[in-house]
């Protein structure tokens, strides 16, 4: 008996042993192959759409290759709720980028409107300073060049044929003191120093006086003709220069203390497409104007082609920068929705999680980050989108999702606006809302068409007539409104006034 309890004993030892030492010893690739099936992906998403679901690798319904997602959540939840952890082999094939947020300058741009007028330094106005007839005109029409020192009229007066004679009557008698006061007195009546060096000469009275331009530049406002009575106080024409010219804009109040003198400006014209123009805001001015809480700034431009006309409408961008450097992240990188804005924070390791944040001012390419970032934070630029709603599942914040049709093309929400000169037909004001005929919108590729548009809550719908043509901002939103956030009148009234964004082009009349 006692014998065949050791034949058993030593059986067991035996078999223990045997499972033992081939545990220890399994090939490296069983060990290998047990591990790549724990790594096999949940299930598969669609690149642009993460709410398309498959159990199995295929194609989206965009004809995309589906990405697998693999549910390993062992150390994730170290970084806190929503945090999620994703295989390197996804990240390369997602193409995803990366930004890190950084400290700097603000460069925004304000964009108005205004007309190009004459430089006023260098704008003169012909005036007599006697009581006579204009007996020639060398300069015919307005706009007419004229050059320095080119004679530009003649006049007939009895005031400077008696002052002549004065002159003369001084030299006769070699009076000096008499000579100096009857020079001062033709020099006070703008007779050209050629003609009183002539005068002491001859000693001949001219009955005719010529003048002479004082400057090069071009013929404006001409209020007189051969044969013209004309009397001091009165403006005959004027000579302005177009070497400089000024644009005179305006911006809104909010925008005011960003604007300051010696900042770049950018223009275009309808007059000329495709071409731009460089310069400077040359003044600000103090006072704001109470009815369109609008502030006016004076911008100069070099004109050395003269390719700038003076009444021109111009479009120009006001290049600003902020005094103090704030925390930046590309356009690009920020999720924006109607009521949260969110980016996609790398962890490292992998690990990602979606943070809300809060936006400042923007500029073309970078966002100010108020809060919810720190400097260094690297966050997703690209396939975020995607990130984030694997994000959610789990985290505390509430996300806004497009509708099932418009997942695909799922972006970040940008305004697009755009100037069009319009013709109002019809006025709505109980809705706020006008019906135009408005030119073609290069910008969106609209033709010419007749449209309702509402107008926004801070443009005056007041100054709305019916016939009136104009220029009008239109503004476009993320949820495909349309609405007049801005007007301008081509002539001398600007009212100019801003919102944020909503319009609508189903069957709206303009108004506000």
């Amino acid at each position: 008996m006692n014998s065949n309890l050791k034949m058993i004993s030593i059986l067991v030892i035996g078999i223990l042993t045997g499972i033992s030492a081939s545990t220890l010893y399994t090939p490296q690739n069983q060990i290998t192959s047990e591990d790549s099936a724990k790594a096999k992906p949940s299930y598969w998403v669609a690149p642009m759409n993460p709410n398309y679901r498959s159990d199995k690798p295929g194609k989206s319904p965009m004809g995309m290759d589906l990405i697998p997602v693999y549910e390993d959540g062992t150390d994730s939840t170290d970084f806190g709720p929503g945090a999620i952890k994703i295989s390197p082999a996804v990240i390369n094939k997602l193409g995803m980028r990366t930004s890190v947020a950084t400290l700097g300058a603000l460069e925004t741009s304000i964009k108005t409107v205004g007309y190009v007028q004459y430089d006023q330094d260098q704008l003169i106005h012909i005036n007599p300073r006697v009581e006579g007839w204009i007996e020639e005109l060398y300069v015919k029409a307005s706009g007419d060049p004229v050059i320095k020192g080119q004679p530009i009229y003649s006049i007939y007066s009895p005031a400077l044929v008696n002052a002549q004679e004065e002159m003369l009557l001084a030299l006769n008698r070699k009076d000096q003191r008499l000579i100096t006061a009857s020079e001062a007195r033709l020099k006070a009546l703008l007779i050209p120093s050629e003609e009183i060096k002539a005068l002491r000469k001859n000693r001949t009275v001219k009955q005719n006086i010529t003048f002479y331009a004082d400057q090069s530049g071009v013929i404006d406002n001409l209020n007189i003709r051969e044969g013209s009575f004309v009397k001091p106080g009165m403006t005959m024409f004027s000579v302005g220069s177009l070497s400089q010219v000024w644009v005179e804009a305006e911006v809104f109040e909010r925008q005011a203390n960003m604007v300051k003198v010696g900042q770049a400006v950018e223009m275009k014209l309808d007059y000329l497409p495709g071409q731009f123009w460089q310069g400077k805001v040359d003044y600000v001015y103090p006072t704001l104007d109470s009815k369109t809480r609008t502030l006016k700034v004076r911008l100069r431009f070099d004109n050395t082609n003269a390719a700038l006309k003076p009444n021109m409408f111009a479009q120009v961008s006001i290049k600003t920068r902020s005094e103090e450097d704030v925390l930046l992240l590309p356009r690009e990188a920020v999720i924006r929705t109607g009521n949260s804005d969110r980016v996609v924070l790398a962890l490292g390791e992998g690990k990602y999680k979606s943070v809300a944040v809060t936006l400042g001012r923007l500029d073309d390419d970078s966002i100010q980050i108020e809060s919810g970032l720190y400097e260094g934070d690297i966050v997703v630029s690209s396939a975020q989108f995607l990130l984030d709603s694997e994000s959610n599942k789990t985290s505390d914040l509430k996300r806004m999702t497009a509708p099932e049709d418009e997942q695909e093309n799922i972006q970040a929400i940008t305004s697009e606006t755009a100037w069009v000169e319009a013709k109002v037909n019809g006025l709505m004001a109980a809705h706020r809302m006008i019906n135009v005929d408005h030119q073609a919108v290069n910008e969106w590729e609209w033709p010419q068409m007749t449209m309702d548009f509402t107008v926004d809550d801070s443009v005056d719908f007041s100054v709305f007539t019916v016939g009136a043509v104009l220029h009008i901002e239109l503004e476009k939103t993320s949820d495909g409104l349309v609405k007049v956030v801005n007007i301008h009148y081509p002539k001398d009234t600007d009212d100019v006034s801003n919102t944020t964004h909503q319009t609508d082009h189903s069957g709206m009349e303009m108004g506000e």
